[in-house]
């Protein structure tokens, strides 16, 4: 007789009955007089319990590697002494769906890029693991409830561009039938053309691709962004108002799901954020920080990741909020398409968004109108030749508008207190990695 498969969570409603677990197996304890096997599923581990006999079922189980798939048939017995779950299996039939070879090659000393060689089996190893990408899902799955609820569309956009985008120097370079293509740093010029199209809002929910050669723990060569842009907005300030609500919808959803499980795993306890976020020009944070002996020489226009945790805890200090709005960057180390203020050319109508300490937005209000965006290209020194399909959206009516680009894993990392975007990504790409 066929038991159908119940997840080892759901046990404690079948105590008494027979029935089958498909698992791993976690851990092995054979005895003189007794053999424990723990199995565990994607839902939790169960203990089973069998008193040698000689007979066939001994073998089976002695037999067993740890990291075998198993398929086990027993009876489900109230167990108190216990552990796990207070309960137990009483074997009446072992399956080895497939054995593991032994030894494994990692085990719970191993480091993280060993563990990164072995990616299916960390994942697979550590409960942990398996959260962070039930958070993501979850996640994802508030930030587009609320884009939806505010009218939004889903588009996807090329991956493969015939020009390089935004600046030569960190694209992909690939062969395309026998000339050049790239592979697109951000979907940018893309969700502006679909404003120009008539699309009023737009998100974007896809892979970015960085040729940069960061060896940083926050940076990657390929991610997921999420991308946002929006029409007919006021000013910069509605793109940072459609964000933080964004945000703080989705945490509230992770935060309901998950928080136990993140405050067992990770030790962190998720807050849903307040609305506004806290806001700072980039010259607010900058005195801040050089009140405090950062960049004593004055030189820096931009904020380095140690400005940035030292913006941030400032203003944990200040006024409790995790997050924080860094506005108006210079114009020096923002792209030519982001709008400058009329009555001061010298910044831009740009943000970043500081998530405990680290970066994990960049937005603006873009320049839609075409003279000025030929202007501000030839300042920046750059050819307009390359780009004439994306200038071309602007010359027939494009409505004012802003956007953000935001970096899932980052987010992930922010919310989790993760060490490296490495443990944020299924299998991660950086200048030395392409597998697994």
């Amino acid at each position: 007789m066929i038991h159908s498969r119940v997840p080892v969570s759901d046990l404690r409603e079948h105590v008494g009955r027979t029935v089958s677990v498909c698992g791993w197996v976690n851990a092995l304890r054979l005895q003189r007089k007794m053999q424990f096997v723990i199995v565990r599923d994607n839902t939790g581990m169960v203990q089973v319990t069998h008193r040698r006999d000689d007979g066939p079922l001994e073998a089976r189980l002695e037999a067993l590697t740890a990291e075998s798939a198993v398929r086990i048939t027993g009876r489900v017995v109230d167990a108190a002494q216990v552990k796990l779950g207070g309960l137990e299996i009483v074997p009446e039939a072992v399956e080895v769906l497939n054995p593991a070879a032994t030894p494994l090659p990692i085990d719970d000393h191993t480091g993280l890029e060993q563990r990164l060689d072995w990616r299916f089996l960390d994942v697979r190893r550590r409960p942990a693991t398996q959260l962070v990408f039930a958070v993501q899902t979850t996640l994802e799955q508030g930030m587009r409830e609320y884009a939806y609820a505010q009218g939004a569309t889903e588009m996807h956009t090329p991956k493969l561009m015939g020009t390089a985008s935004e600046s030569g120097a960190e694209v992909f370079e690939l062969g395309y039938f026998g000339r050049s293509a790239y592979l697109a740093q951000s979907p940018q010029f893309f969700k502006q053309m679909a404003i120009a199209a008539g699309v009023d809002r737009v998100f974007e929910i896809g892979p970015v691709f960085r040729a940069e050669p960061s060896f940083t723990s926050r940076h990657a060569t390929e991610f997921t962004g999420v991308d946002v842009e929006l029409a007919w907005i006021d000013g910069v300030e509605d793109v940072m108002a459609f964000e933080e609500r964004m945000l703080a919808h989705a945490i509230a959803k992770v935060a309901d799901r998950h928080g136990e499980a993140i405050a067992e795993h990770f030790g962190v306890e998720v807050t849903v954020p307040t609305t506004p976020f806290p806001r700072l020009t980039m010259a607010e944070a900058q005195e801040i920080l050089r009140k405090g002996g950062w960049d004593p020489a004055g030189v820096k226009e931009d904020l380095d990741p140690e400005g940035e945790r030292g913006v941030s805890a400032h203003i944990k200090e200040a006024t409790g909020h995790e997050f924080v709005f860094i506005t108006h960057y210079p114009v020096g180390i923002r792209p030519f398409y982001h709008m400058r203020p009329a009555d001061d050319p010298r910044v831009t109508l740009s943000f970043d968004l500081l998530w405990k300490g680290l970066e994990v937005t960049t937005g603006a209000q873009r320049e839609h109108r075409y003279d000025v965006l030929l202007k501000q290209a030839a300042e920046k020194g750059m050819s307009t030749e390359p780009m004439q399909d994306y200038l071309n959206a602007f010359r027939y009516g494009c409505p004012p508008h802003g956007g953000l680009g935001m970096g899932l894993g980052r987010v992930l990392m922010a919310m989790l207190g993760l060490p490296s975007i490495r443990e944020a990504t299924f299998l991660f790409r950086g200048p030395n990695r392409l597998t697994p």
